[in-house]
């Protein structure tokens, strides 16, 4: 009795268990086999669309066949076989060269010319079908991606939930793939550190071994998590209606430091001041670097080869600084009472605010559509198209992050809010190194080196703050007139008058109360 091969087929696992099954095609060949008296020595089984080239065990049973290990081909429908040209001439290439094909399903003589030219015309046609059905797929998984929907599965951190329906925060995974991103984005993880460090959070890959580095690559490079979606493949992108984990700044903060824009240096030596004082006569950062014991400050460009200053000087500075900056409880809620008074003003603000920042997302959308023009027109390629489309994507996402992080409070109550983060932070021990560091950044705008000392330029509103502590027990000090707003700017930073008017004259008089100090920076925030 003559050897044959058999050859079944599924193009996914749900075809597998809802429609013509394996199970079904091997019982129908095995009728077929036994009808006509072939004997089955090895059965193929694959799950793989036959639209595609390449595919594994067909091109083993084929290979099998060309050696001559059997005398033929056993397959459950022409479909099952081949739904691409190439793979049919493959198989009438055996055919003539005498090998025995066999269709379970279809009584077709291939033998007799009839018999060929009804199976070419069954292959055609399934080609066709199959080449129908991939454009209509690819136009419904457009049009799910215009929509704003994903129609793949979900990346870590978000849970699919069906058709037509965005994706959502897992309540589990979500939260630690956020504080992944967020600490990368702080530079102080490196990949290494970062997977060791959410495994003790609790993210963990397979059989709770470590993250693989090319899944935190995944993630850390996928822009759905600031709320777009791109196709790796093709470098498309689109807009996505999920919430995102975070907001776009972090996103792009990631981007700088897996570049190496914005890297810190992670298991090496990390002084308390890493990357925050400049050196003034360059402009380069000073490195921190331990030399018996201590820890020296240098600047290694060749100008000022000869900066040098100890770390335990920067922190009797700097704890003097806090020192100054420190607001009294009574005076933070004398601050904030006057900013609650000040409730009536706070609709109208925020409403002006919100038409500013949604102005600007009108003209980001002008820009997306004058693209989409050009690109339609020729005028630019696709690949321009897509990475110019990209960018105002990204744009777009961070306008509309500062709109959502418009306060409904006024000028008063978000700087009063501020005040009480940073004296919050001013209360704590100067050993935590990371409250120092946040504290700094949060109150000023510049710490740099001048020969041998250290300058601190405090951003608004704390260099106000640190005046008005200096002088809010003096004598109210009266100058003329100011009609210039530029005169009374320049004076209000040197601490002459504390409430102005920028807007007429000028109330050049100066008051230590809390309500004109708050005036004055309120309407300094303002302009």
């Amino acid at each position: 009795m003559k050897r044959y091969l058999a050859y079944i087929r599924v193009s996914t696992v749900k075809q597998g268990e809802h429609g013509s099954s394996l199970q079904e095609q091997r019982s129908s060949i095995e009728i077929y086999a036994a009808k006509h008296g072939l004997e089955i020595c090895a059965w193929y089984e694959e799950m793989e669309t036959a639209a595609k080239l390449g595919r594994q065990m067909f091109n083993r049973m084929l290979g099998e066949i060309e050696k001559g290990n059997a005398a033929g081909i056993v397959i459950h429908k022409i479909d099952r076989s081949a739904r691409n040209l190439k793979d049919w001439a493959r198989l009438g290439e055996l055919i003539d060269l005498g090998v025995e094909v066999h269709f379970a399903h279809e009584s077709l003589d291939l033998a007799s010319r009839g018999g060929r030219l009804a199976a070419d015309i069954q292959a055609v046609v399934a080609a066709d079908y199959i080449r129908n059905l991939r454009q209509e797929v690819r136009k419904g998984f457009y049009g799910r991606l215009k929509q704003g929907f994903y129609p793949l599965p979900a990346p870590r951190g978000y849970l699919n939930q069906g058709k037509a329906k965005p994706k959502t925060i897992d309540p589990t995974e979500g939260p630690l793939v956020r504080d992944m991103l967020e600490l990368y984005a702080s530079g102080q993880y490196s990949f290494d550190s970062l997977r060791r460090e959410m495994k003790s959070r609790g993210l963990c890959g397979p059989n709770g071994k470590l993250l693989a580095r090319n899944a935190v690559a995944r993630i850390l490079h996928n822009p759905f998590y600031m709320g777009i979606i791109r196709l790796e493949r093709t470098g498309e992108t689109f807009q996505g209606n999920h919430t995102p984990l975070i907001p776009a700044v972090t996103f792009q903060r990631i981007q700088e430091v897996m570049s190496g824009r914005a890297c810190a240096r992670p298991g090496r030596l990390e002084p308390l001041f890493r990357r925050l004082i400049t050196c003034s006569g360059c402009g380069y950062r000073l490195t921190g670097e331990r030399q018996k014991a201590h820890i020296y400050y240098r600047c290694h460009s060749r100008s000022c080869r000869g900066t040098s200053i100890r770390e335990s000087y920067f922190i009797r500075v700097i704890e003097a600084y806090i020192k100054e900056l420190y607001l009294p409880d009574q005076d933070i809620g004398d601050l904030r009472d006057l900013a609650q008074a000040d409730a009536a003003n706070v609709e109208a603000e925020a409403a002006a605010r919100r038409q500013e920042q949604t102005l600007k997302l009108n003209l980001c959308e002008n820009r997306l559509s004058k693209l989409t023009d050009a690109f339609l027109d020729g005028a630019i390629d696709k690949d321009l198209f897509e990475k110019r489309k990209s960018e105002l994507y990204m744009e777009r996402q961070a306008l509309r992050d500062q709109l959502e992080e418009v306060s409904v409070g006024s000028v008063r109550q978000r700087i009063v809010k501020k005040i009480e983060l940073v004296m919050a932070k001013a209360k704590v021990d100067f050993d935590a190194m990371e409250d120092v560091r946040d504290l700094l950044a949060l109150t000023t705008s510049n710490l740099s080196v001048v020969g041998k000392e250290l300058v601190i330029e405090p951003n608004f509103p704390f260099g106000h703050i640190i005046k008005w502590q200096k002088i809010k027990n003096g004598e109210p000090y009266r100058i003329l007139v100011r009609n210039n707003p530029y005169l009374l700017l320049r004076e209000l930073e040197d601490g002459l008058i504390w409430n102005i008017d920028l807007h007429g004259a000028a109330k050049s008089t100066c008051s230590c109360r809390p309500d004109h100090f708050l005036d004055t920076i309120a309407q300094t925030a303002e302009e």
